[in-house]
């Protein structure tokens, strides 16, 4: 599907609406910012700033809705206060999407408007258990409804020639999980993350603490590939508490993932099948009533498996996260019925 019909979908679902903009400033939601302002009755972008974001994301996400023109707001909340957060367990992104989430709710109420956020197809190829809290909620998706990638967001961006932010997520993300999220930790990832920036005029830097040892992973490494300023870094990052300092030597944030890849299909000759490994396990059963929206459903709970069949097409949804398609014409194909069917499937947290 063409990034055009996109966003005629896209601006068909916001149009005329009253809306509350989840808004990090960064590709997605300033995508979903632009054209709610144009398109909806009323917007309001709320951004939460919530103690663990990177030192210059409230800054640019101001910034970046000014430049869009929608009405902006922070709202500040220590999520560090919360011991369940702090912890740092393996639902951590849950945790957190859902604070963040039941504040722009009690927001919304108050003059009836609906929230919407920036999550696109990609992220649900990707393991992210927050998006259980967008089902939970009822918290709407416009670009998921309007079938965009992420490639197709910072495609249409680029048309639009809108700025956005590279650097929108949440510090608490570079820790060990189980491994408790402290001031002292957010702290010196984030003098570690401006110091490579600086160094290295990456846009995308990351610090990854794992058990005290630094993995840093950057945009573009070249920069820094000298002993001087290698020994610069290793000794800045142990006088501010990290154990020992480690490089990613393959550059980070341009990597793209395919919706879908290619596979032989052994039991039909001349027919074409693709499929996908999601990094999580799916619950079938709620899955089930879900599809059935779609197209017809055949399930077994038992055996882990739901067959959609739509429009001559198939899909096989296994709980182990693999999806199948088959009886498709080509890639474009499947990738546009992986569109339909991903917004379906509901993971195991």
């Amino acid at each position: 599907m063409e990034v055009e019909v996109k966003l005629e979908k896209l601006k068909d679902y916001l149009k005329d609406k009253k809306l509350l903009v989840a808004f990090s400033g960064g590709a997605d939601s300033s995508l979903i910012a632009f054209i709610a302002h144009k398109m909806s009755k009323e917007s309001i972008a709320v951004t939460i700033d919530n103690g663990v974001m990177p030192s210059d994301f409230i800054g640019n996400a101001m910034k970046i809705a000014k430049e869009i023109g929608i009405e902006h707001s922070v709202v500040k909340e220590d999520f560090l206060e919360d011991e369940a957060f702090r912890s740092n367990p393996r639902n951590r992104c849950y945790i957190c999407k859902n604070k963040m989430y039941s504040k722009l709710m009690e927001i919304a109420e108050e003059d009836n408007f609906e929230v919407v956020d920036g999550t696109n197809i990609s992220d649900l190829l990707e393991d992210r258990p927050g998006i259980m809290v967008n089902y939970n909620k009822n918290i709407k998706s416009p670009l998921v409804i309007a079938g965009f990638t992420a490639e197709d967001v910072k495609n249409a961006l680029e048309s639009f020639k809108i700025n956005y932010s590279k650097s929108t997520t949440c510090m608490a993300t570079r820790i060990s999980k189980n491994s408790e999220i402290t001031p002292k930790k957010i702290n010196r990832i984030k003098y570690a993350e401006s110091l490579l920036k600086g160094l290295s005029g990456s846009e995308i830097v990351r610090v990854r603490d794992q058990d005290g040892v630094a993995l840093i992973e950057l945009e573009n490494i070249g920069k820094i590939l000298k002993s001087g300023i290698l020994n610069h870094i290793d000794s800045e990052l142990k006088a501010v508490g990290f154990k020992k300092v480690t490089l990613n030597i393959g550059e980070y944030g341009n990597s793209k993932k395919e919706l879908v890849v290619y596979k032989p299909c052994k039991d039909e000759e001349h027919k074409i099948m693709f499929e996908t490994e999601l990094p999580y396990t799916i619950n079938i059963k709620e899955t089930c009533e879900q599809l059935k929206k779609v197209g017809n459903v055949k399930c077994s709970v038992e055996m882990g498996i739901a067959m959609l069949e739509i429009e001559d097409r198939n899909v096989t949804v296994f709980k182990t996260g693999k999806v199948v398609a088959r009886r498709v014409i080509n890639k474009e194909d499947a990738e546009n019925l992986l569109t339909e069917v991903l917004p379906s499937i509901r993971r195991n947290i």
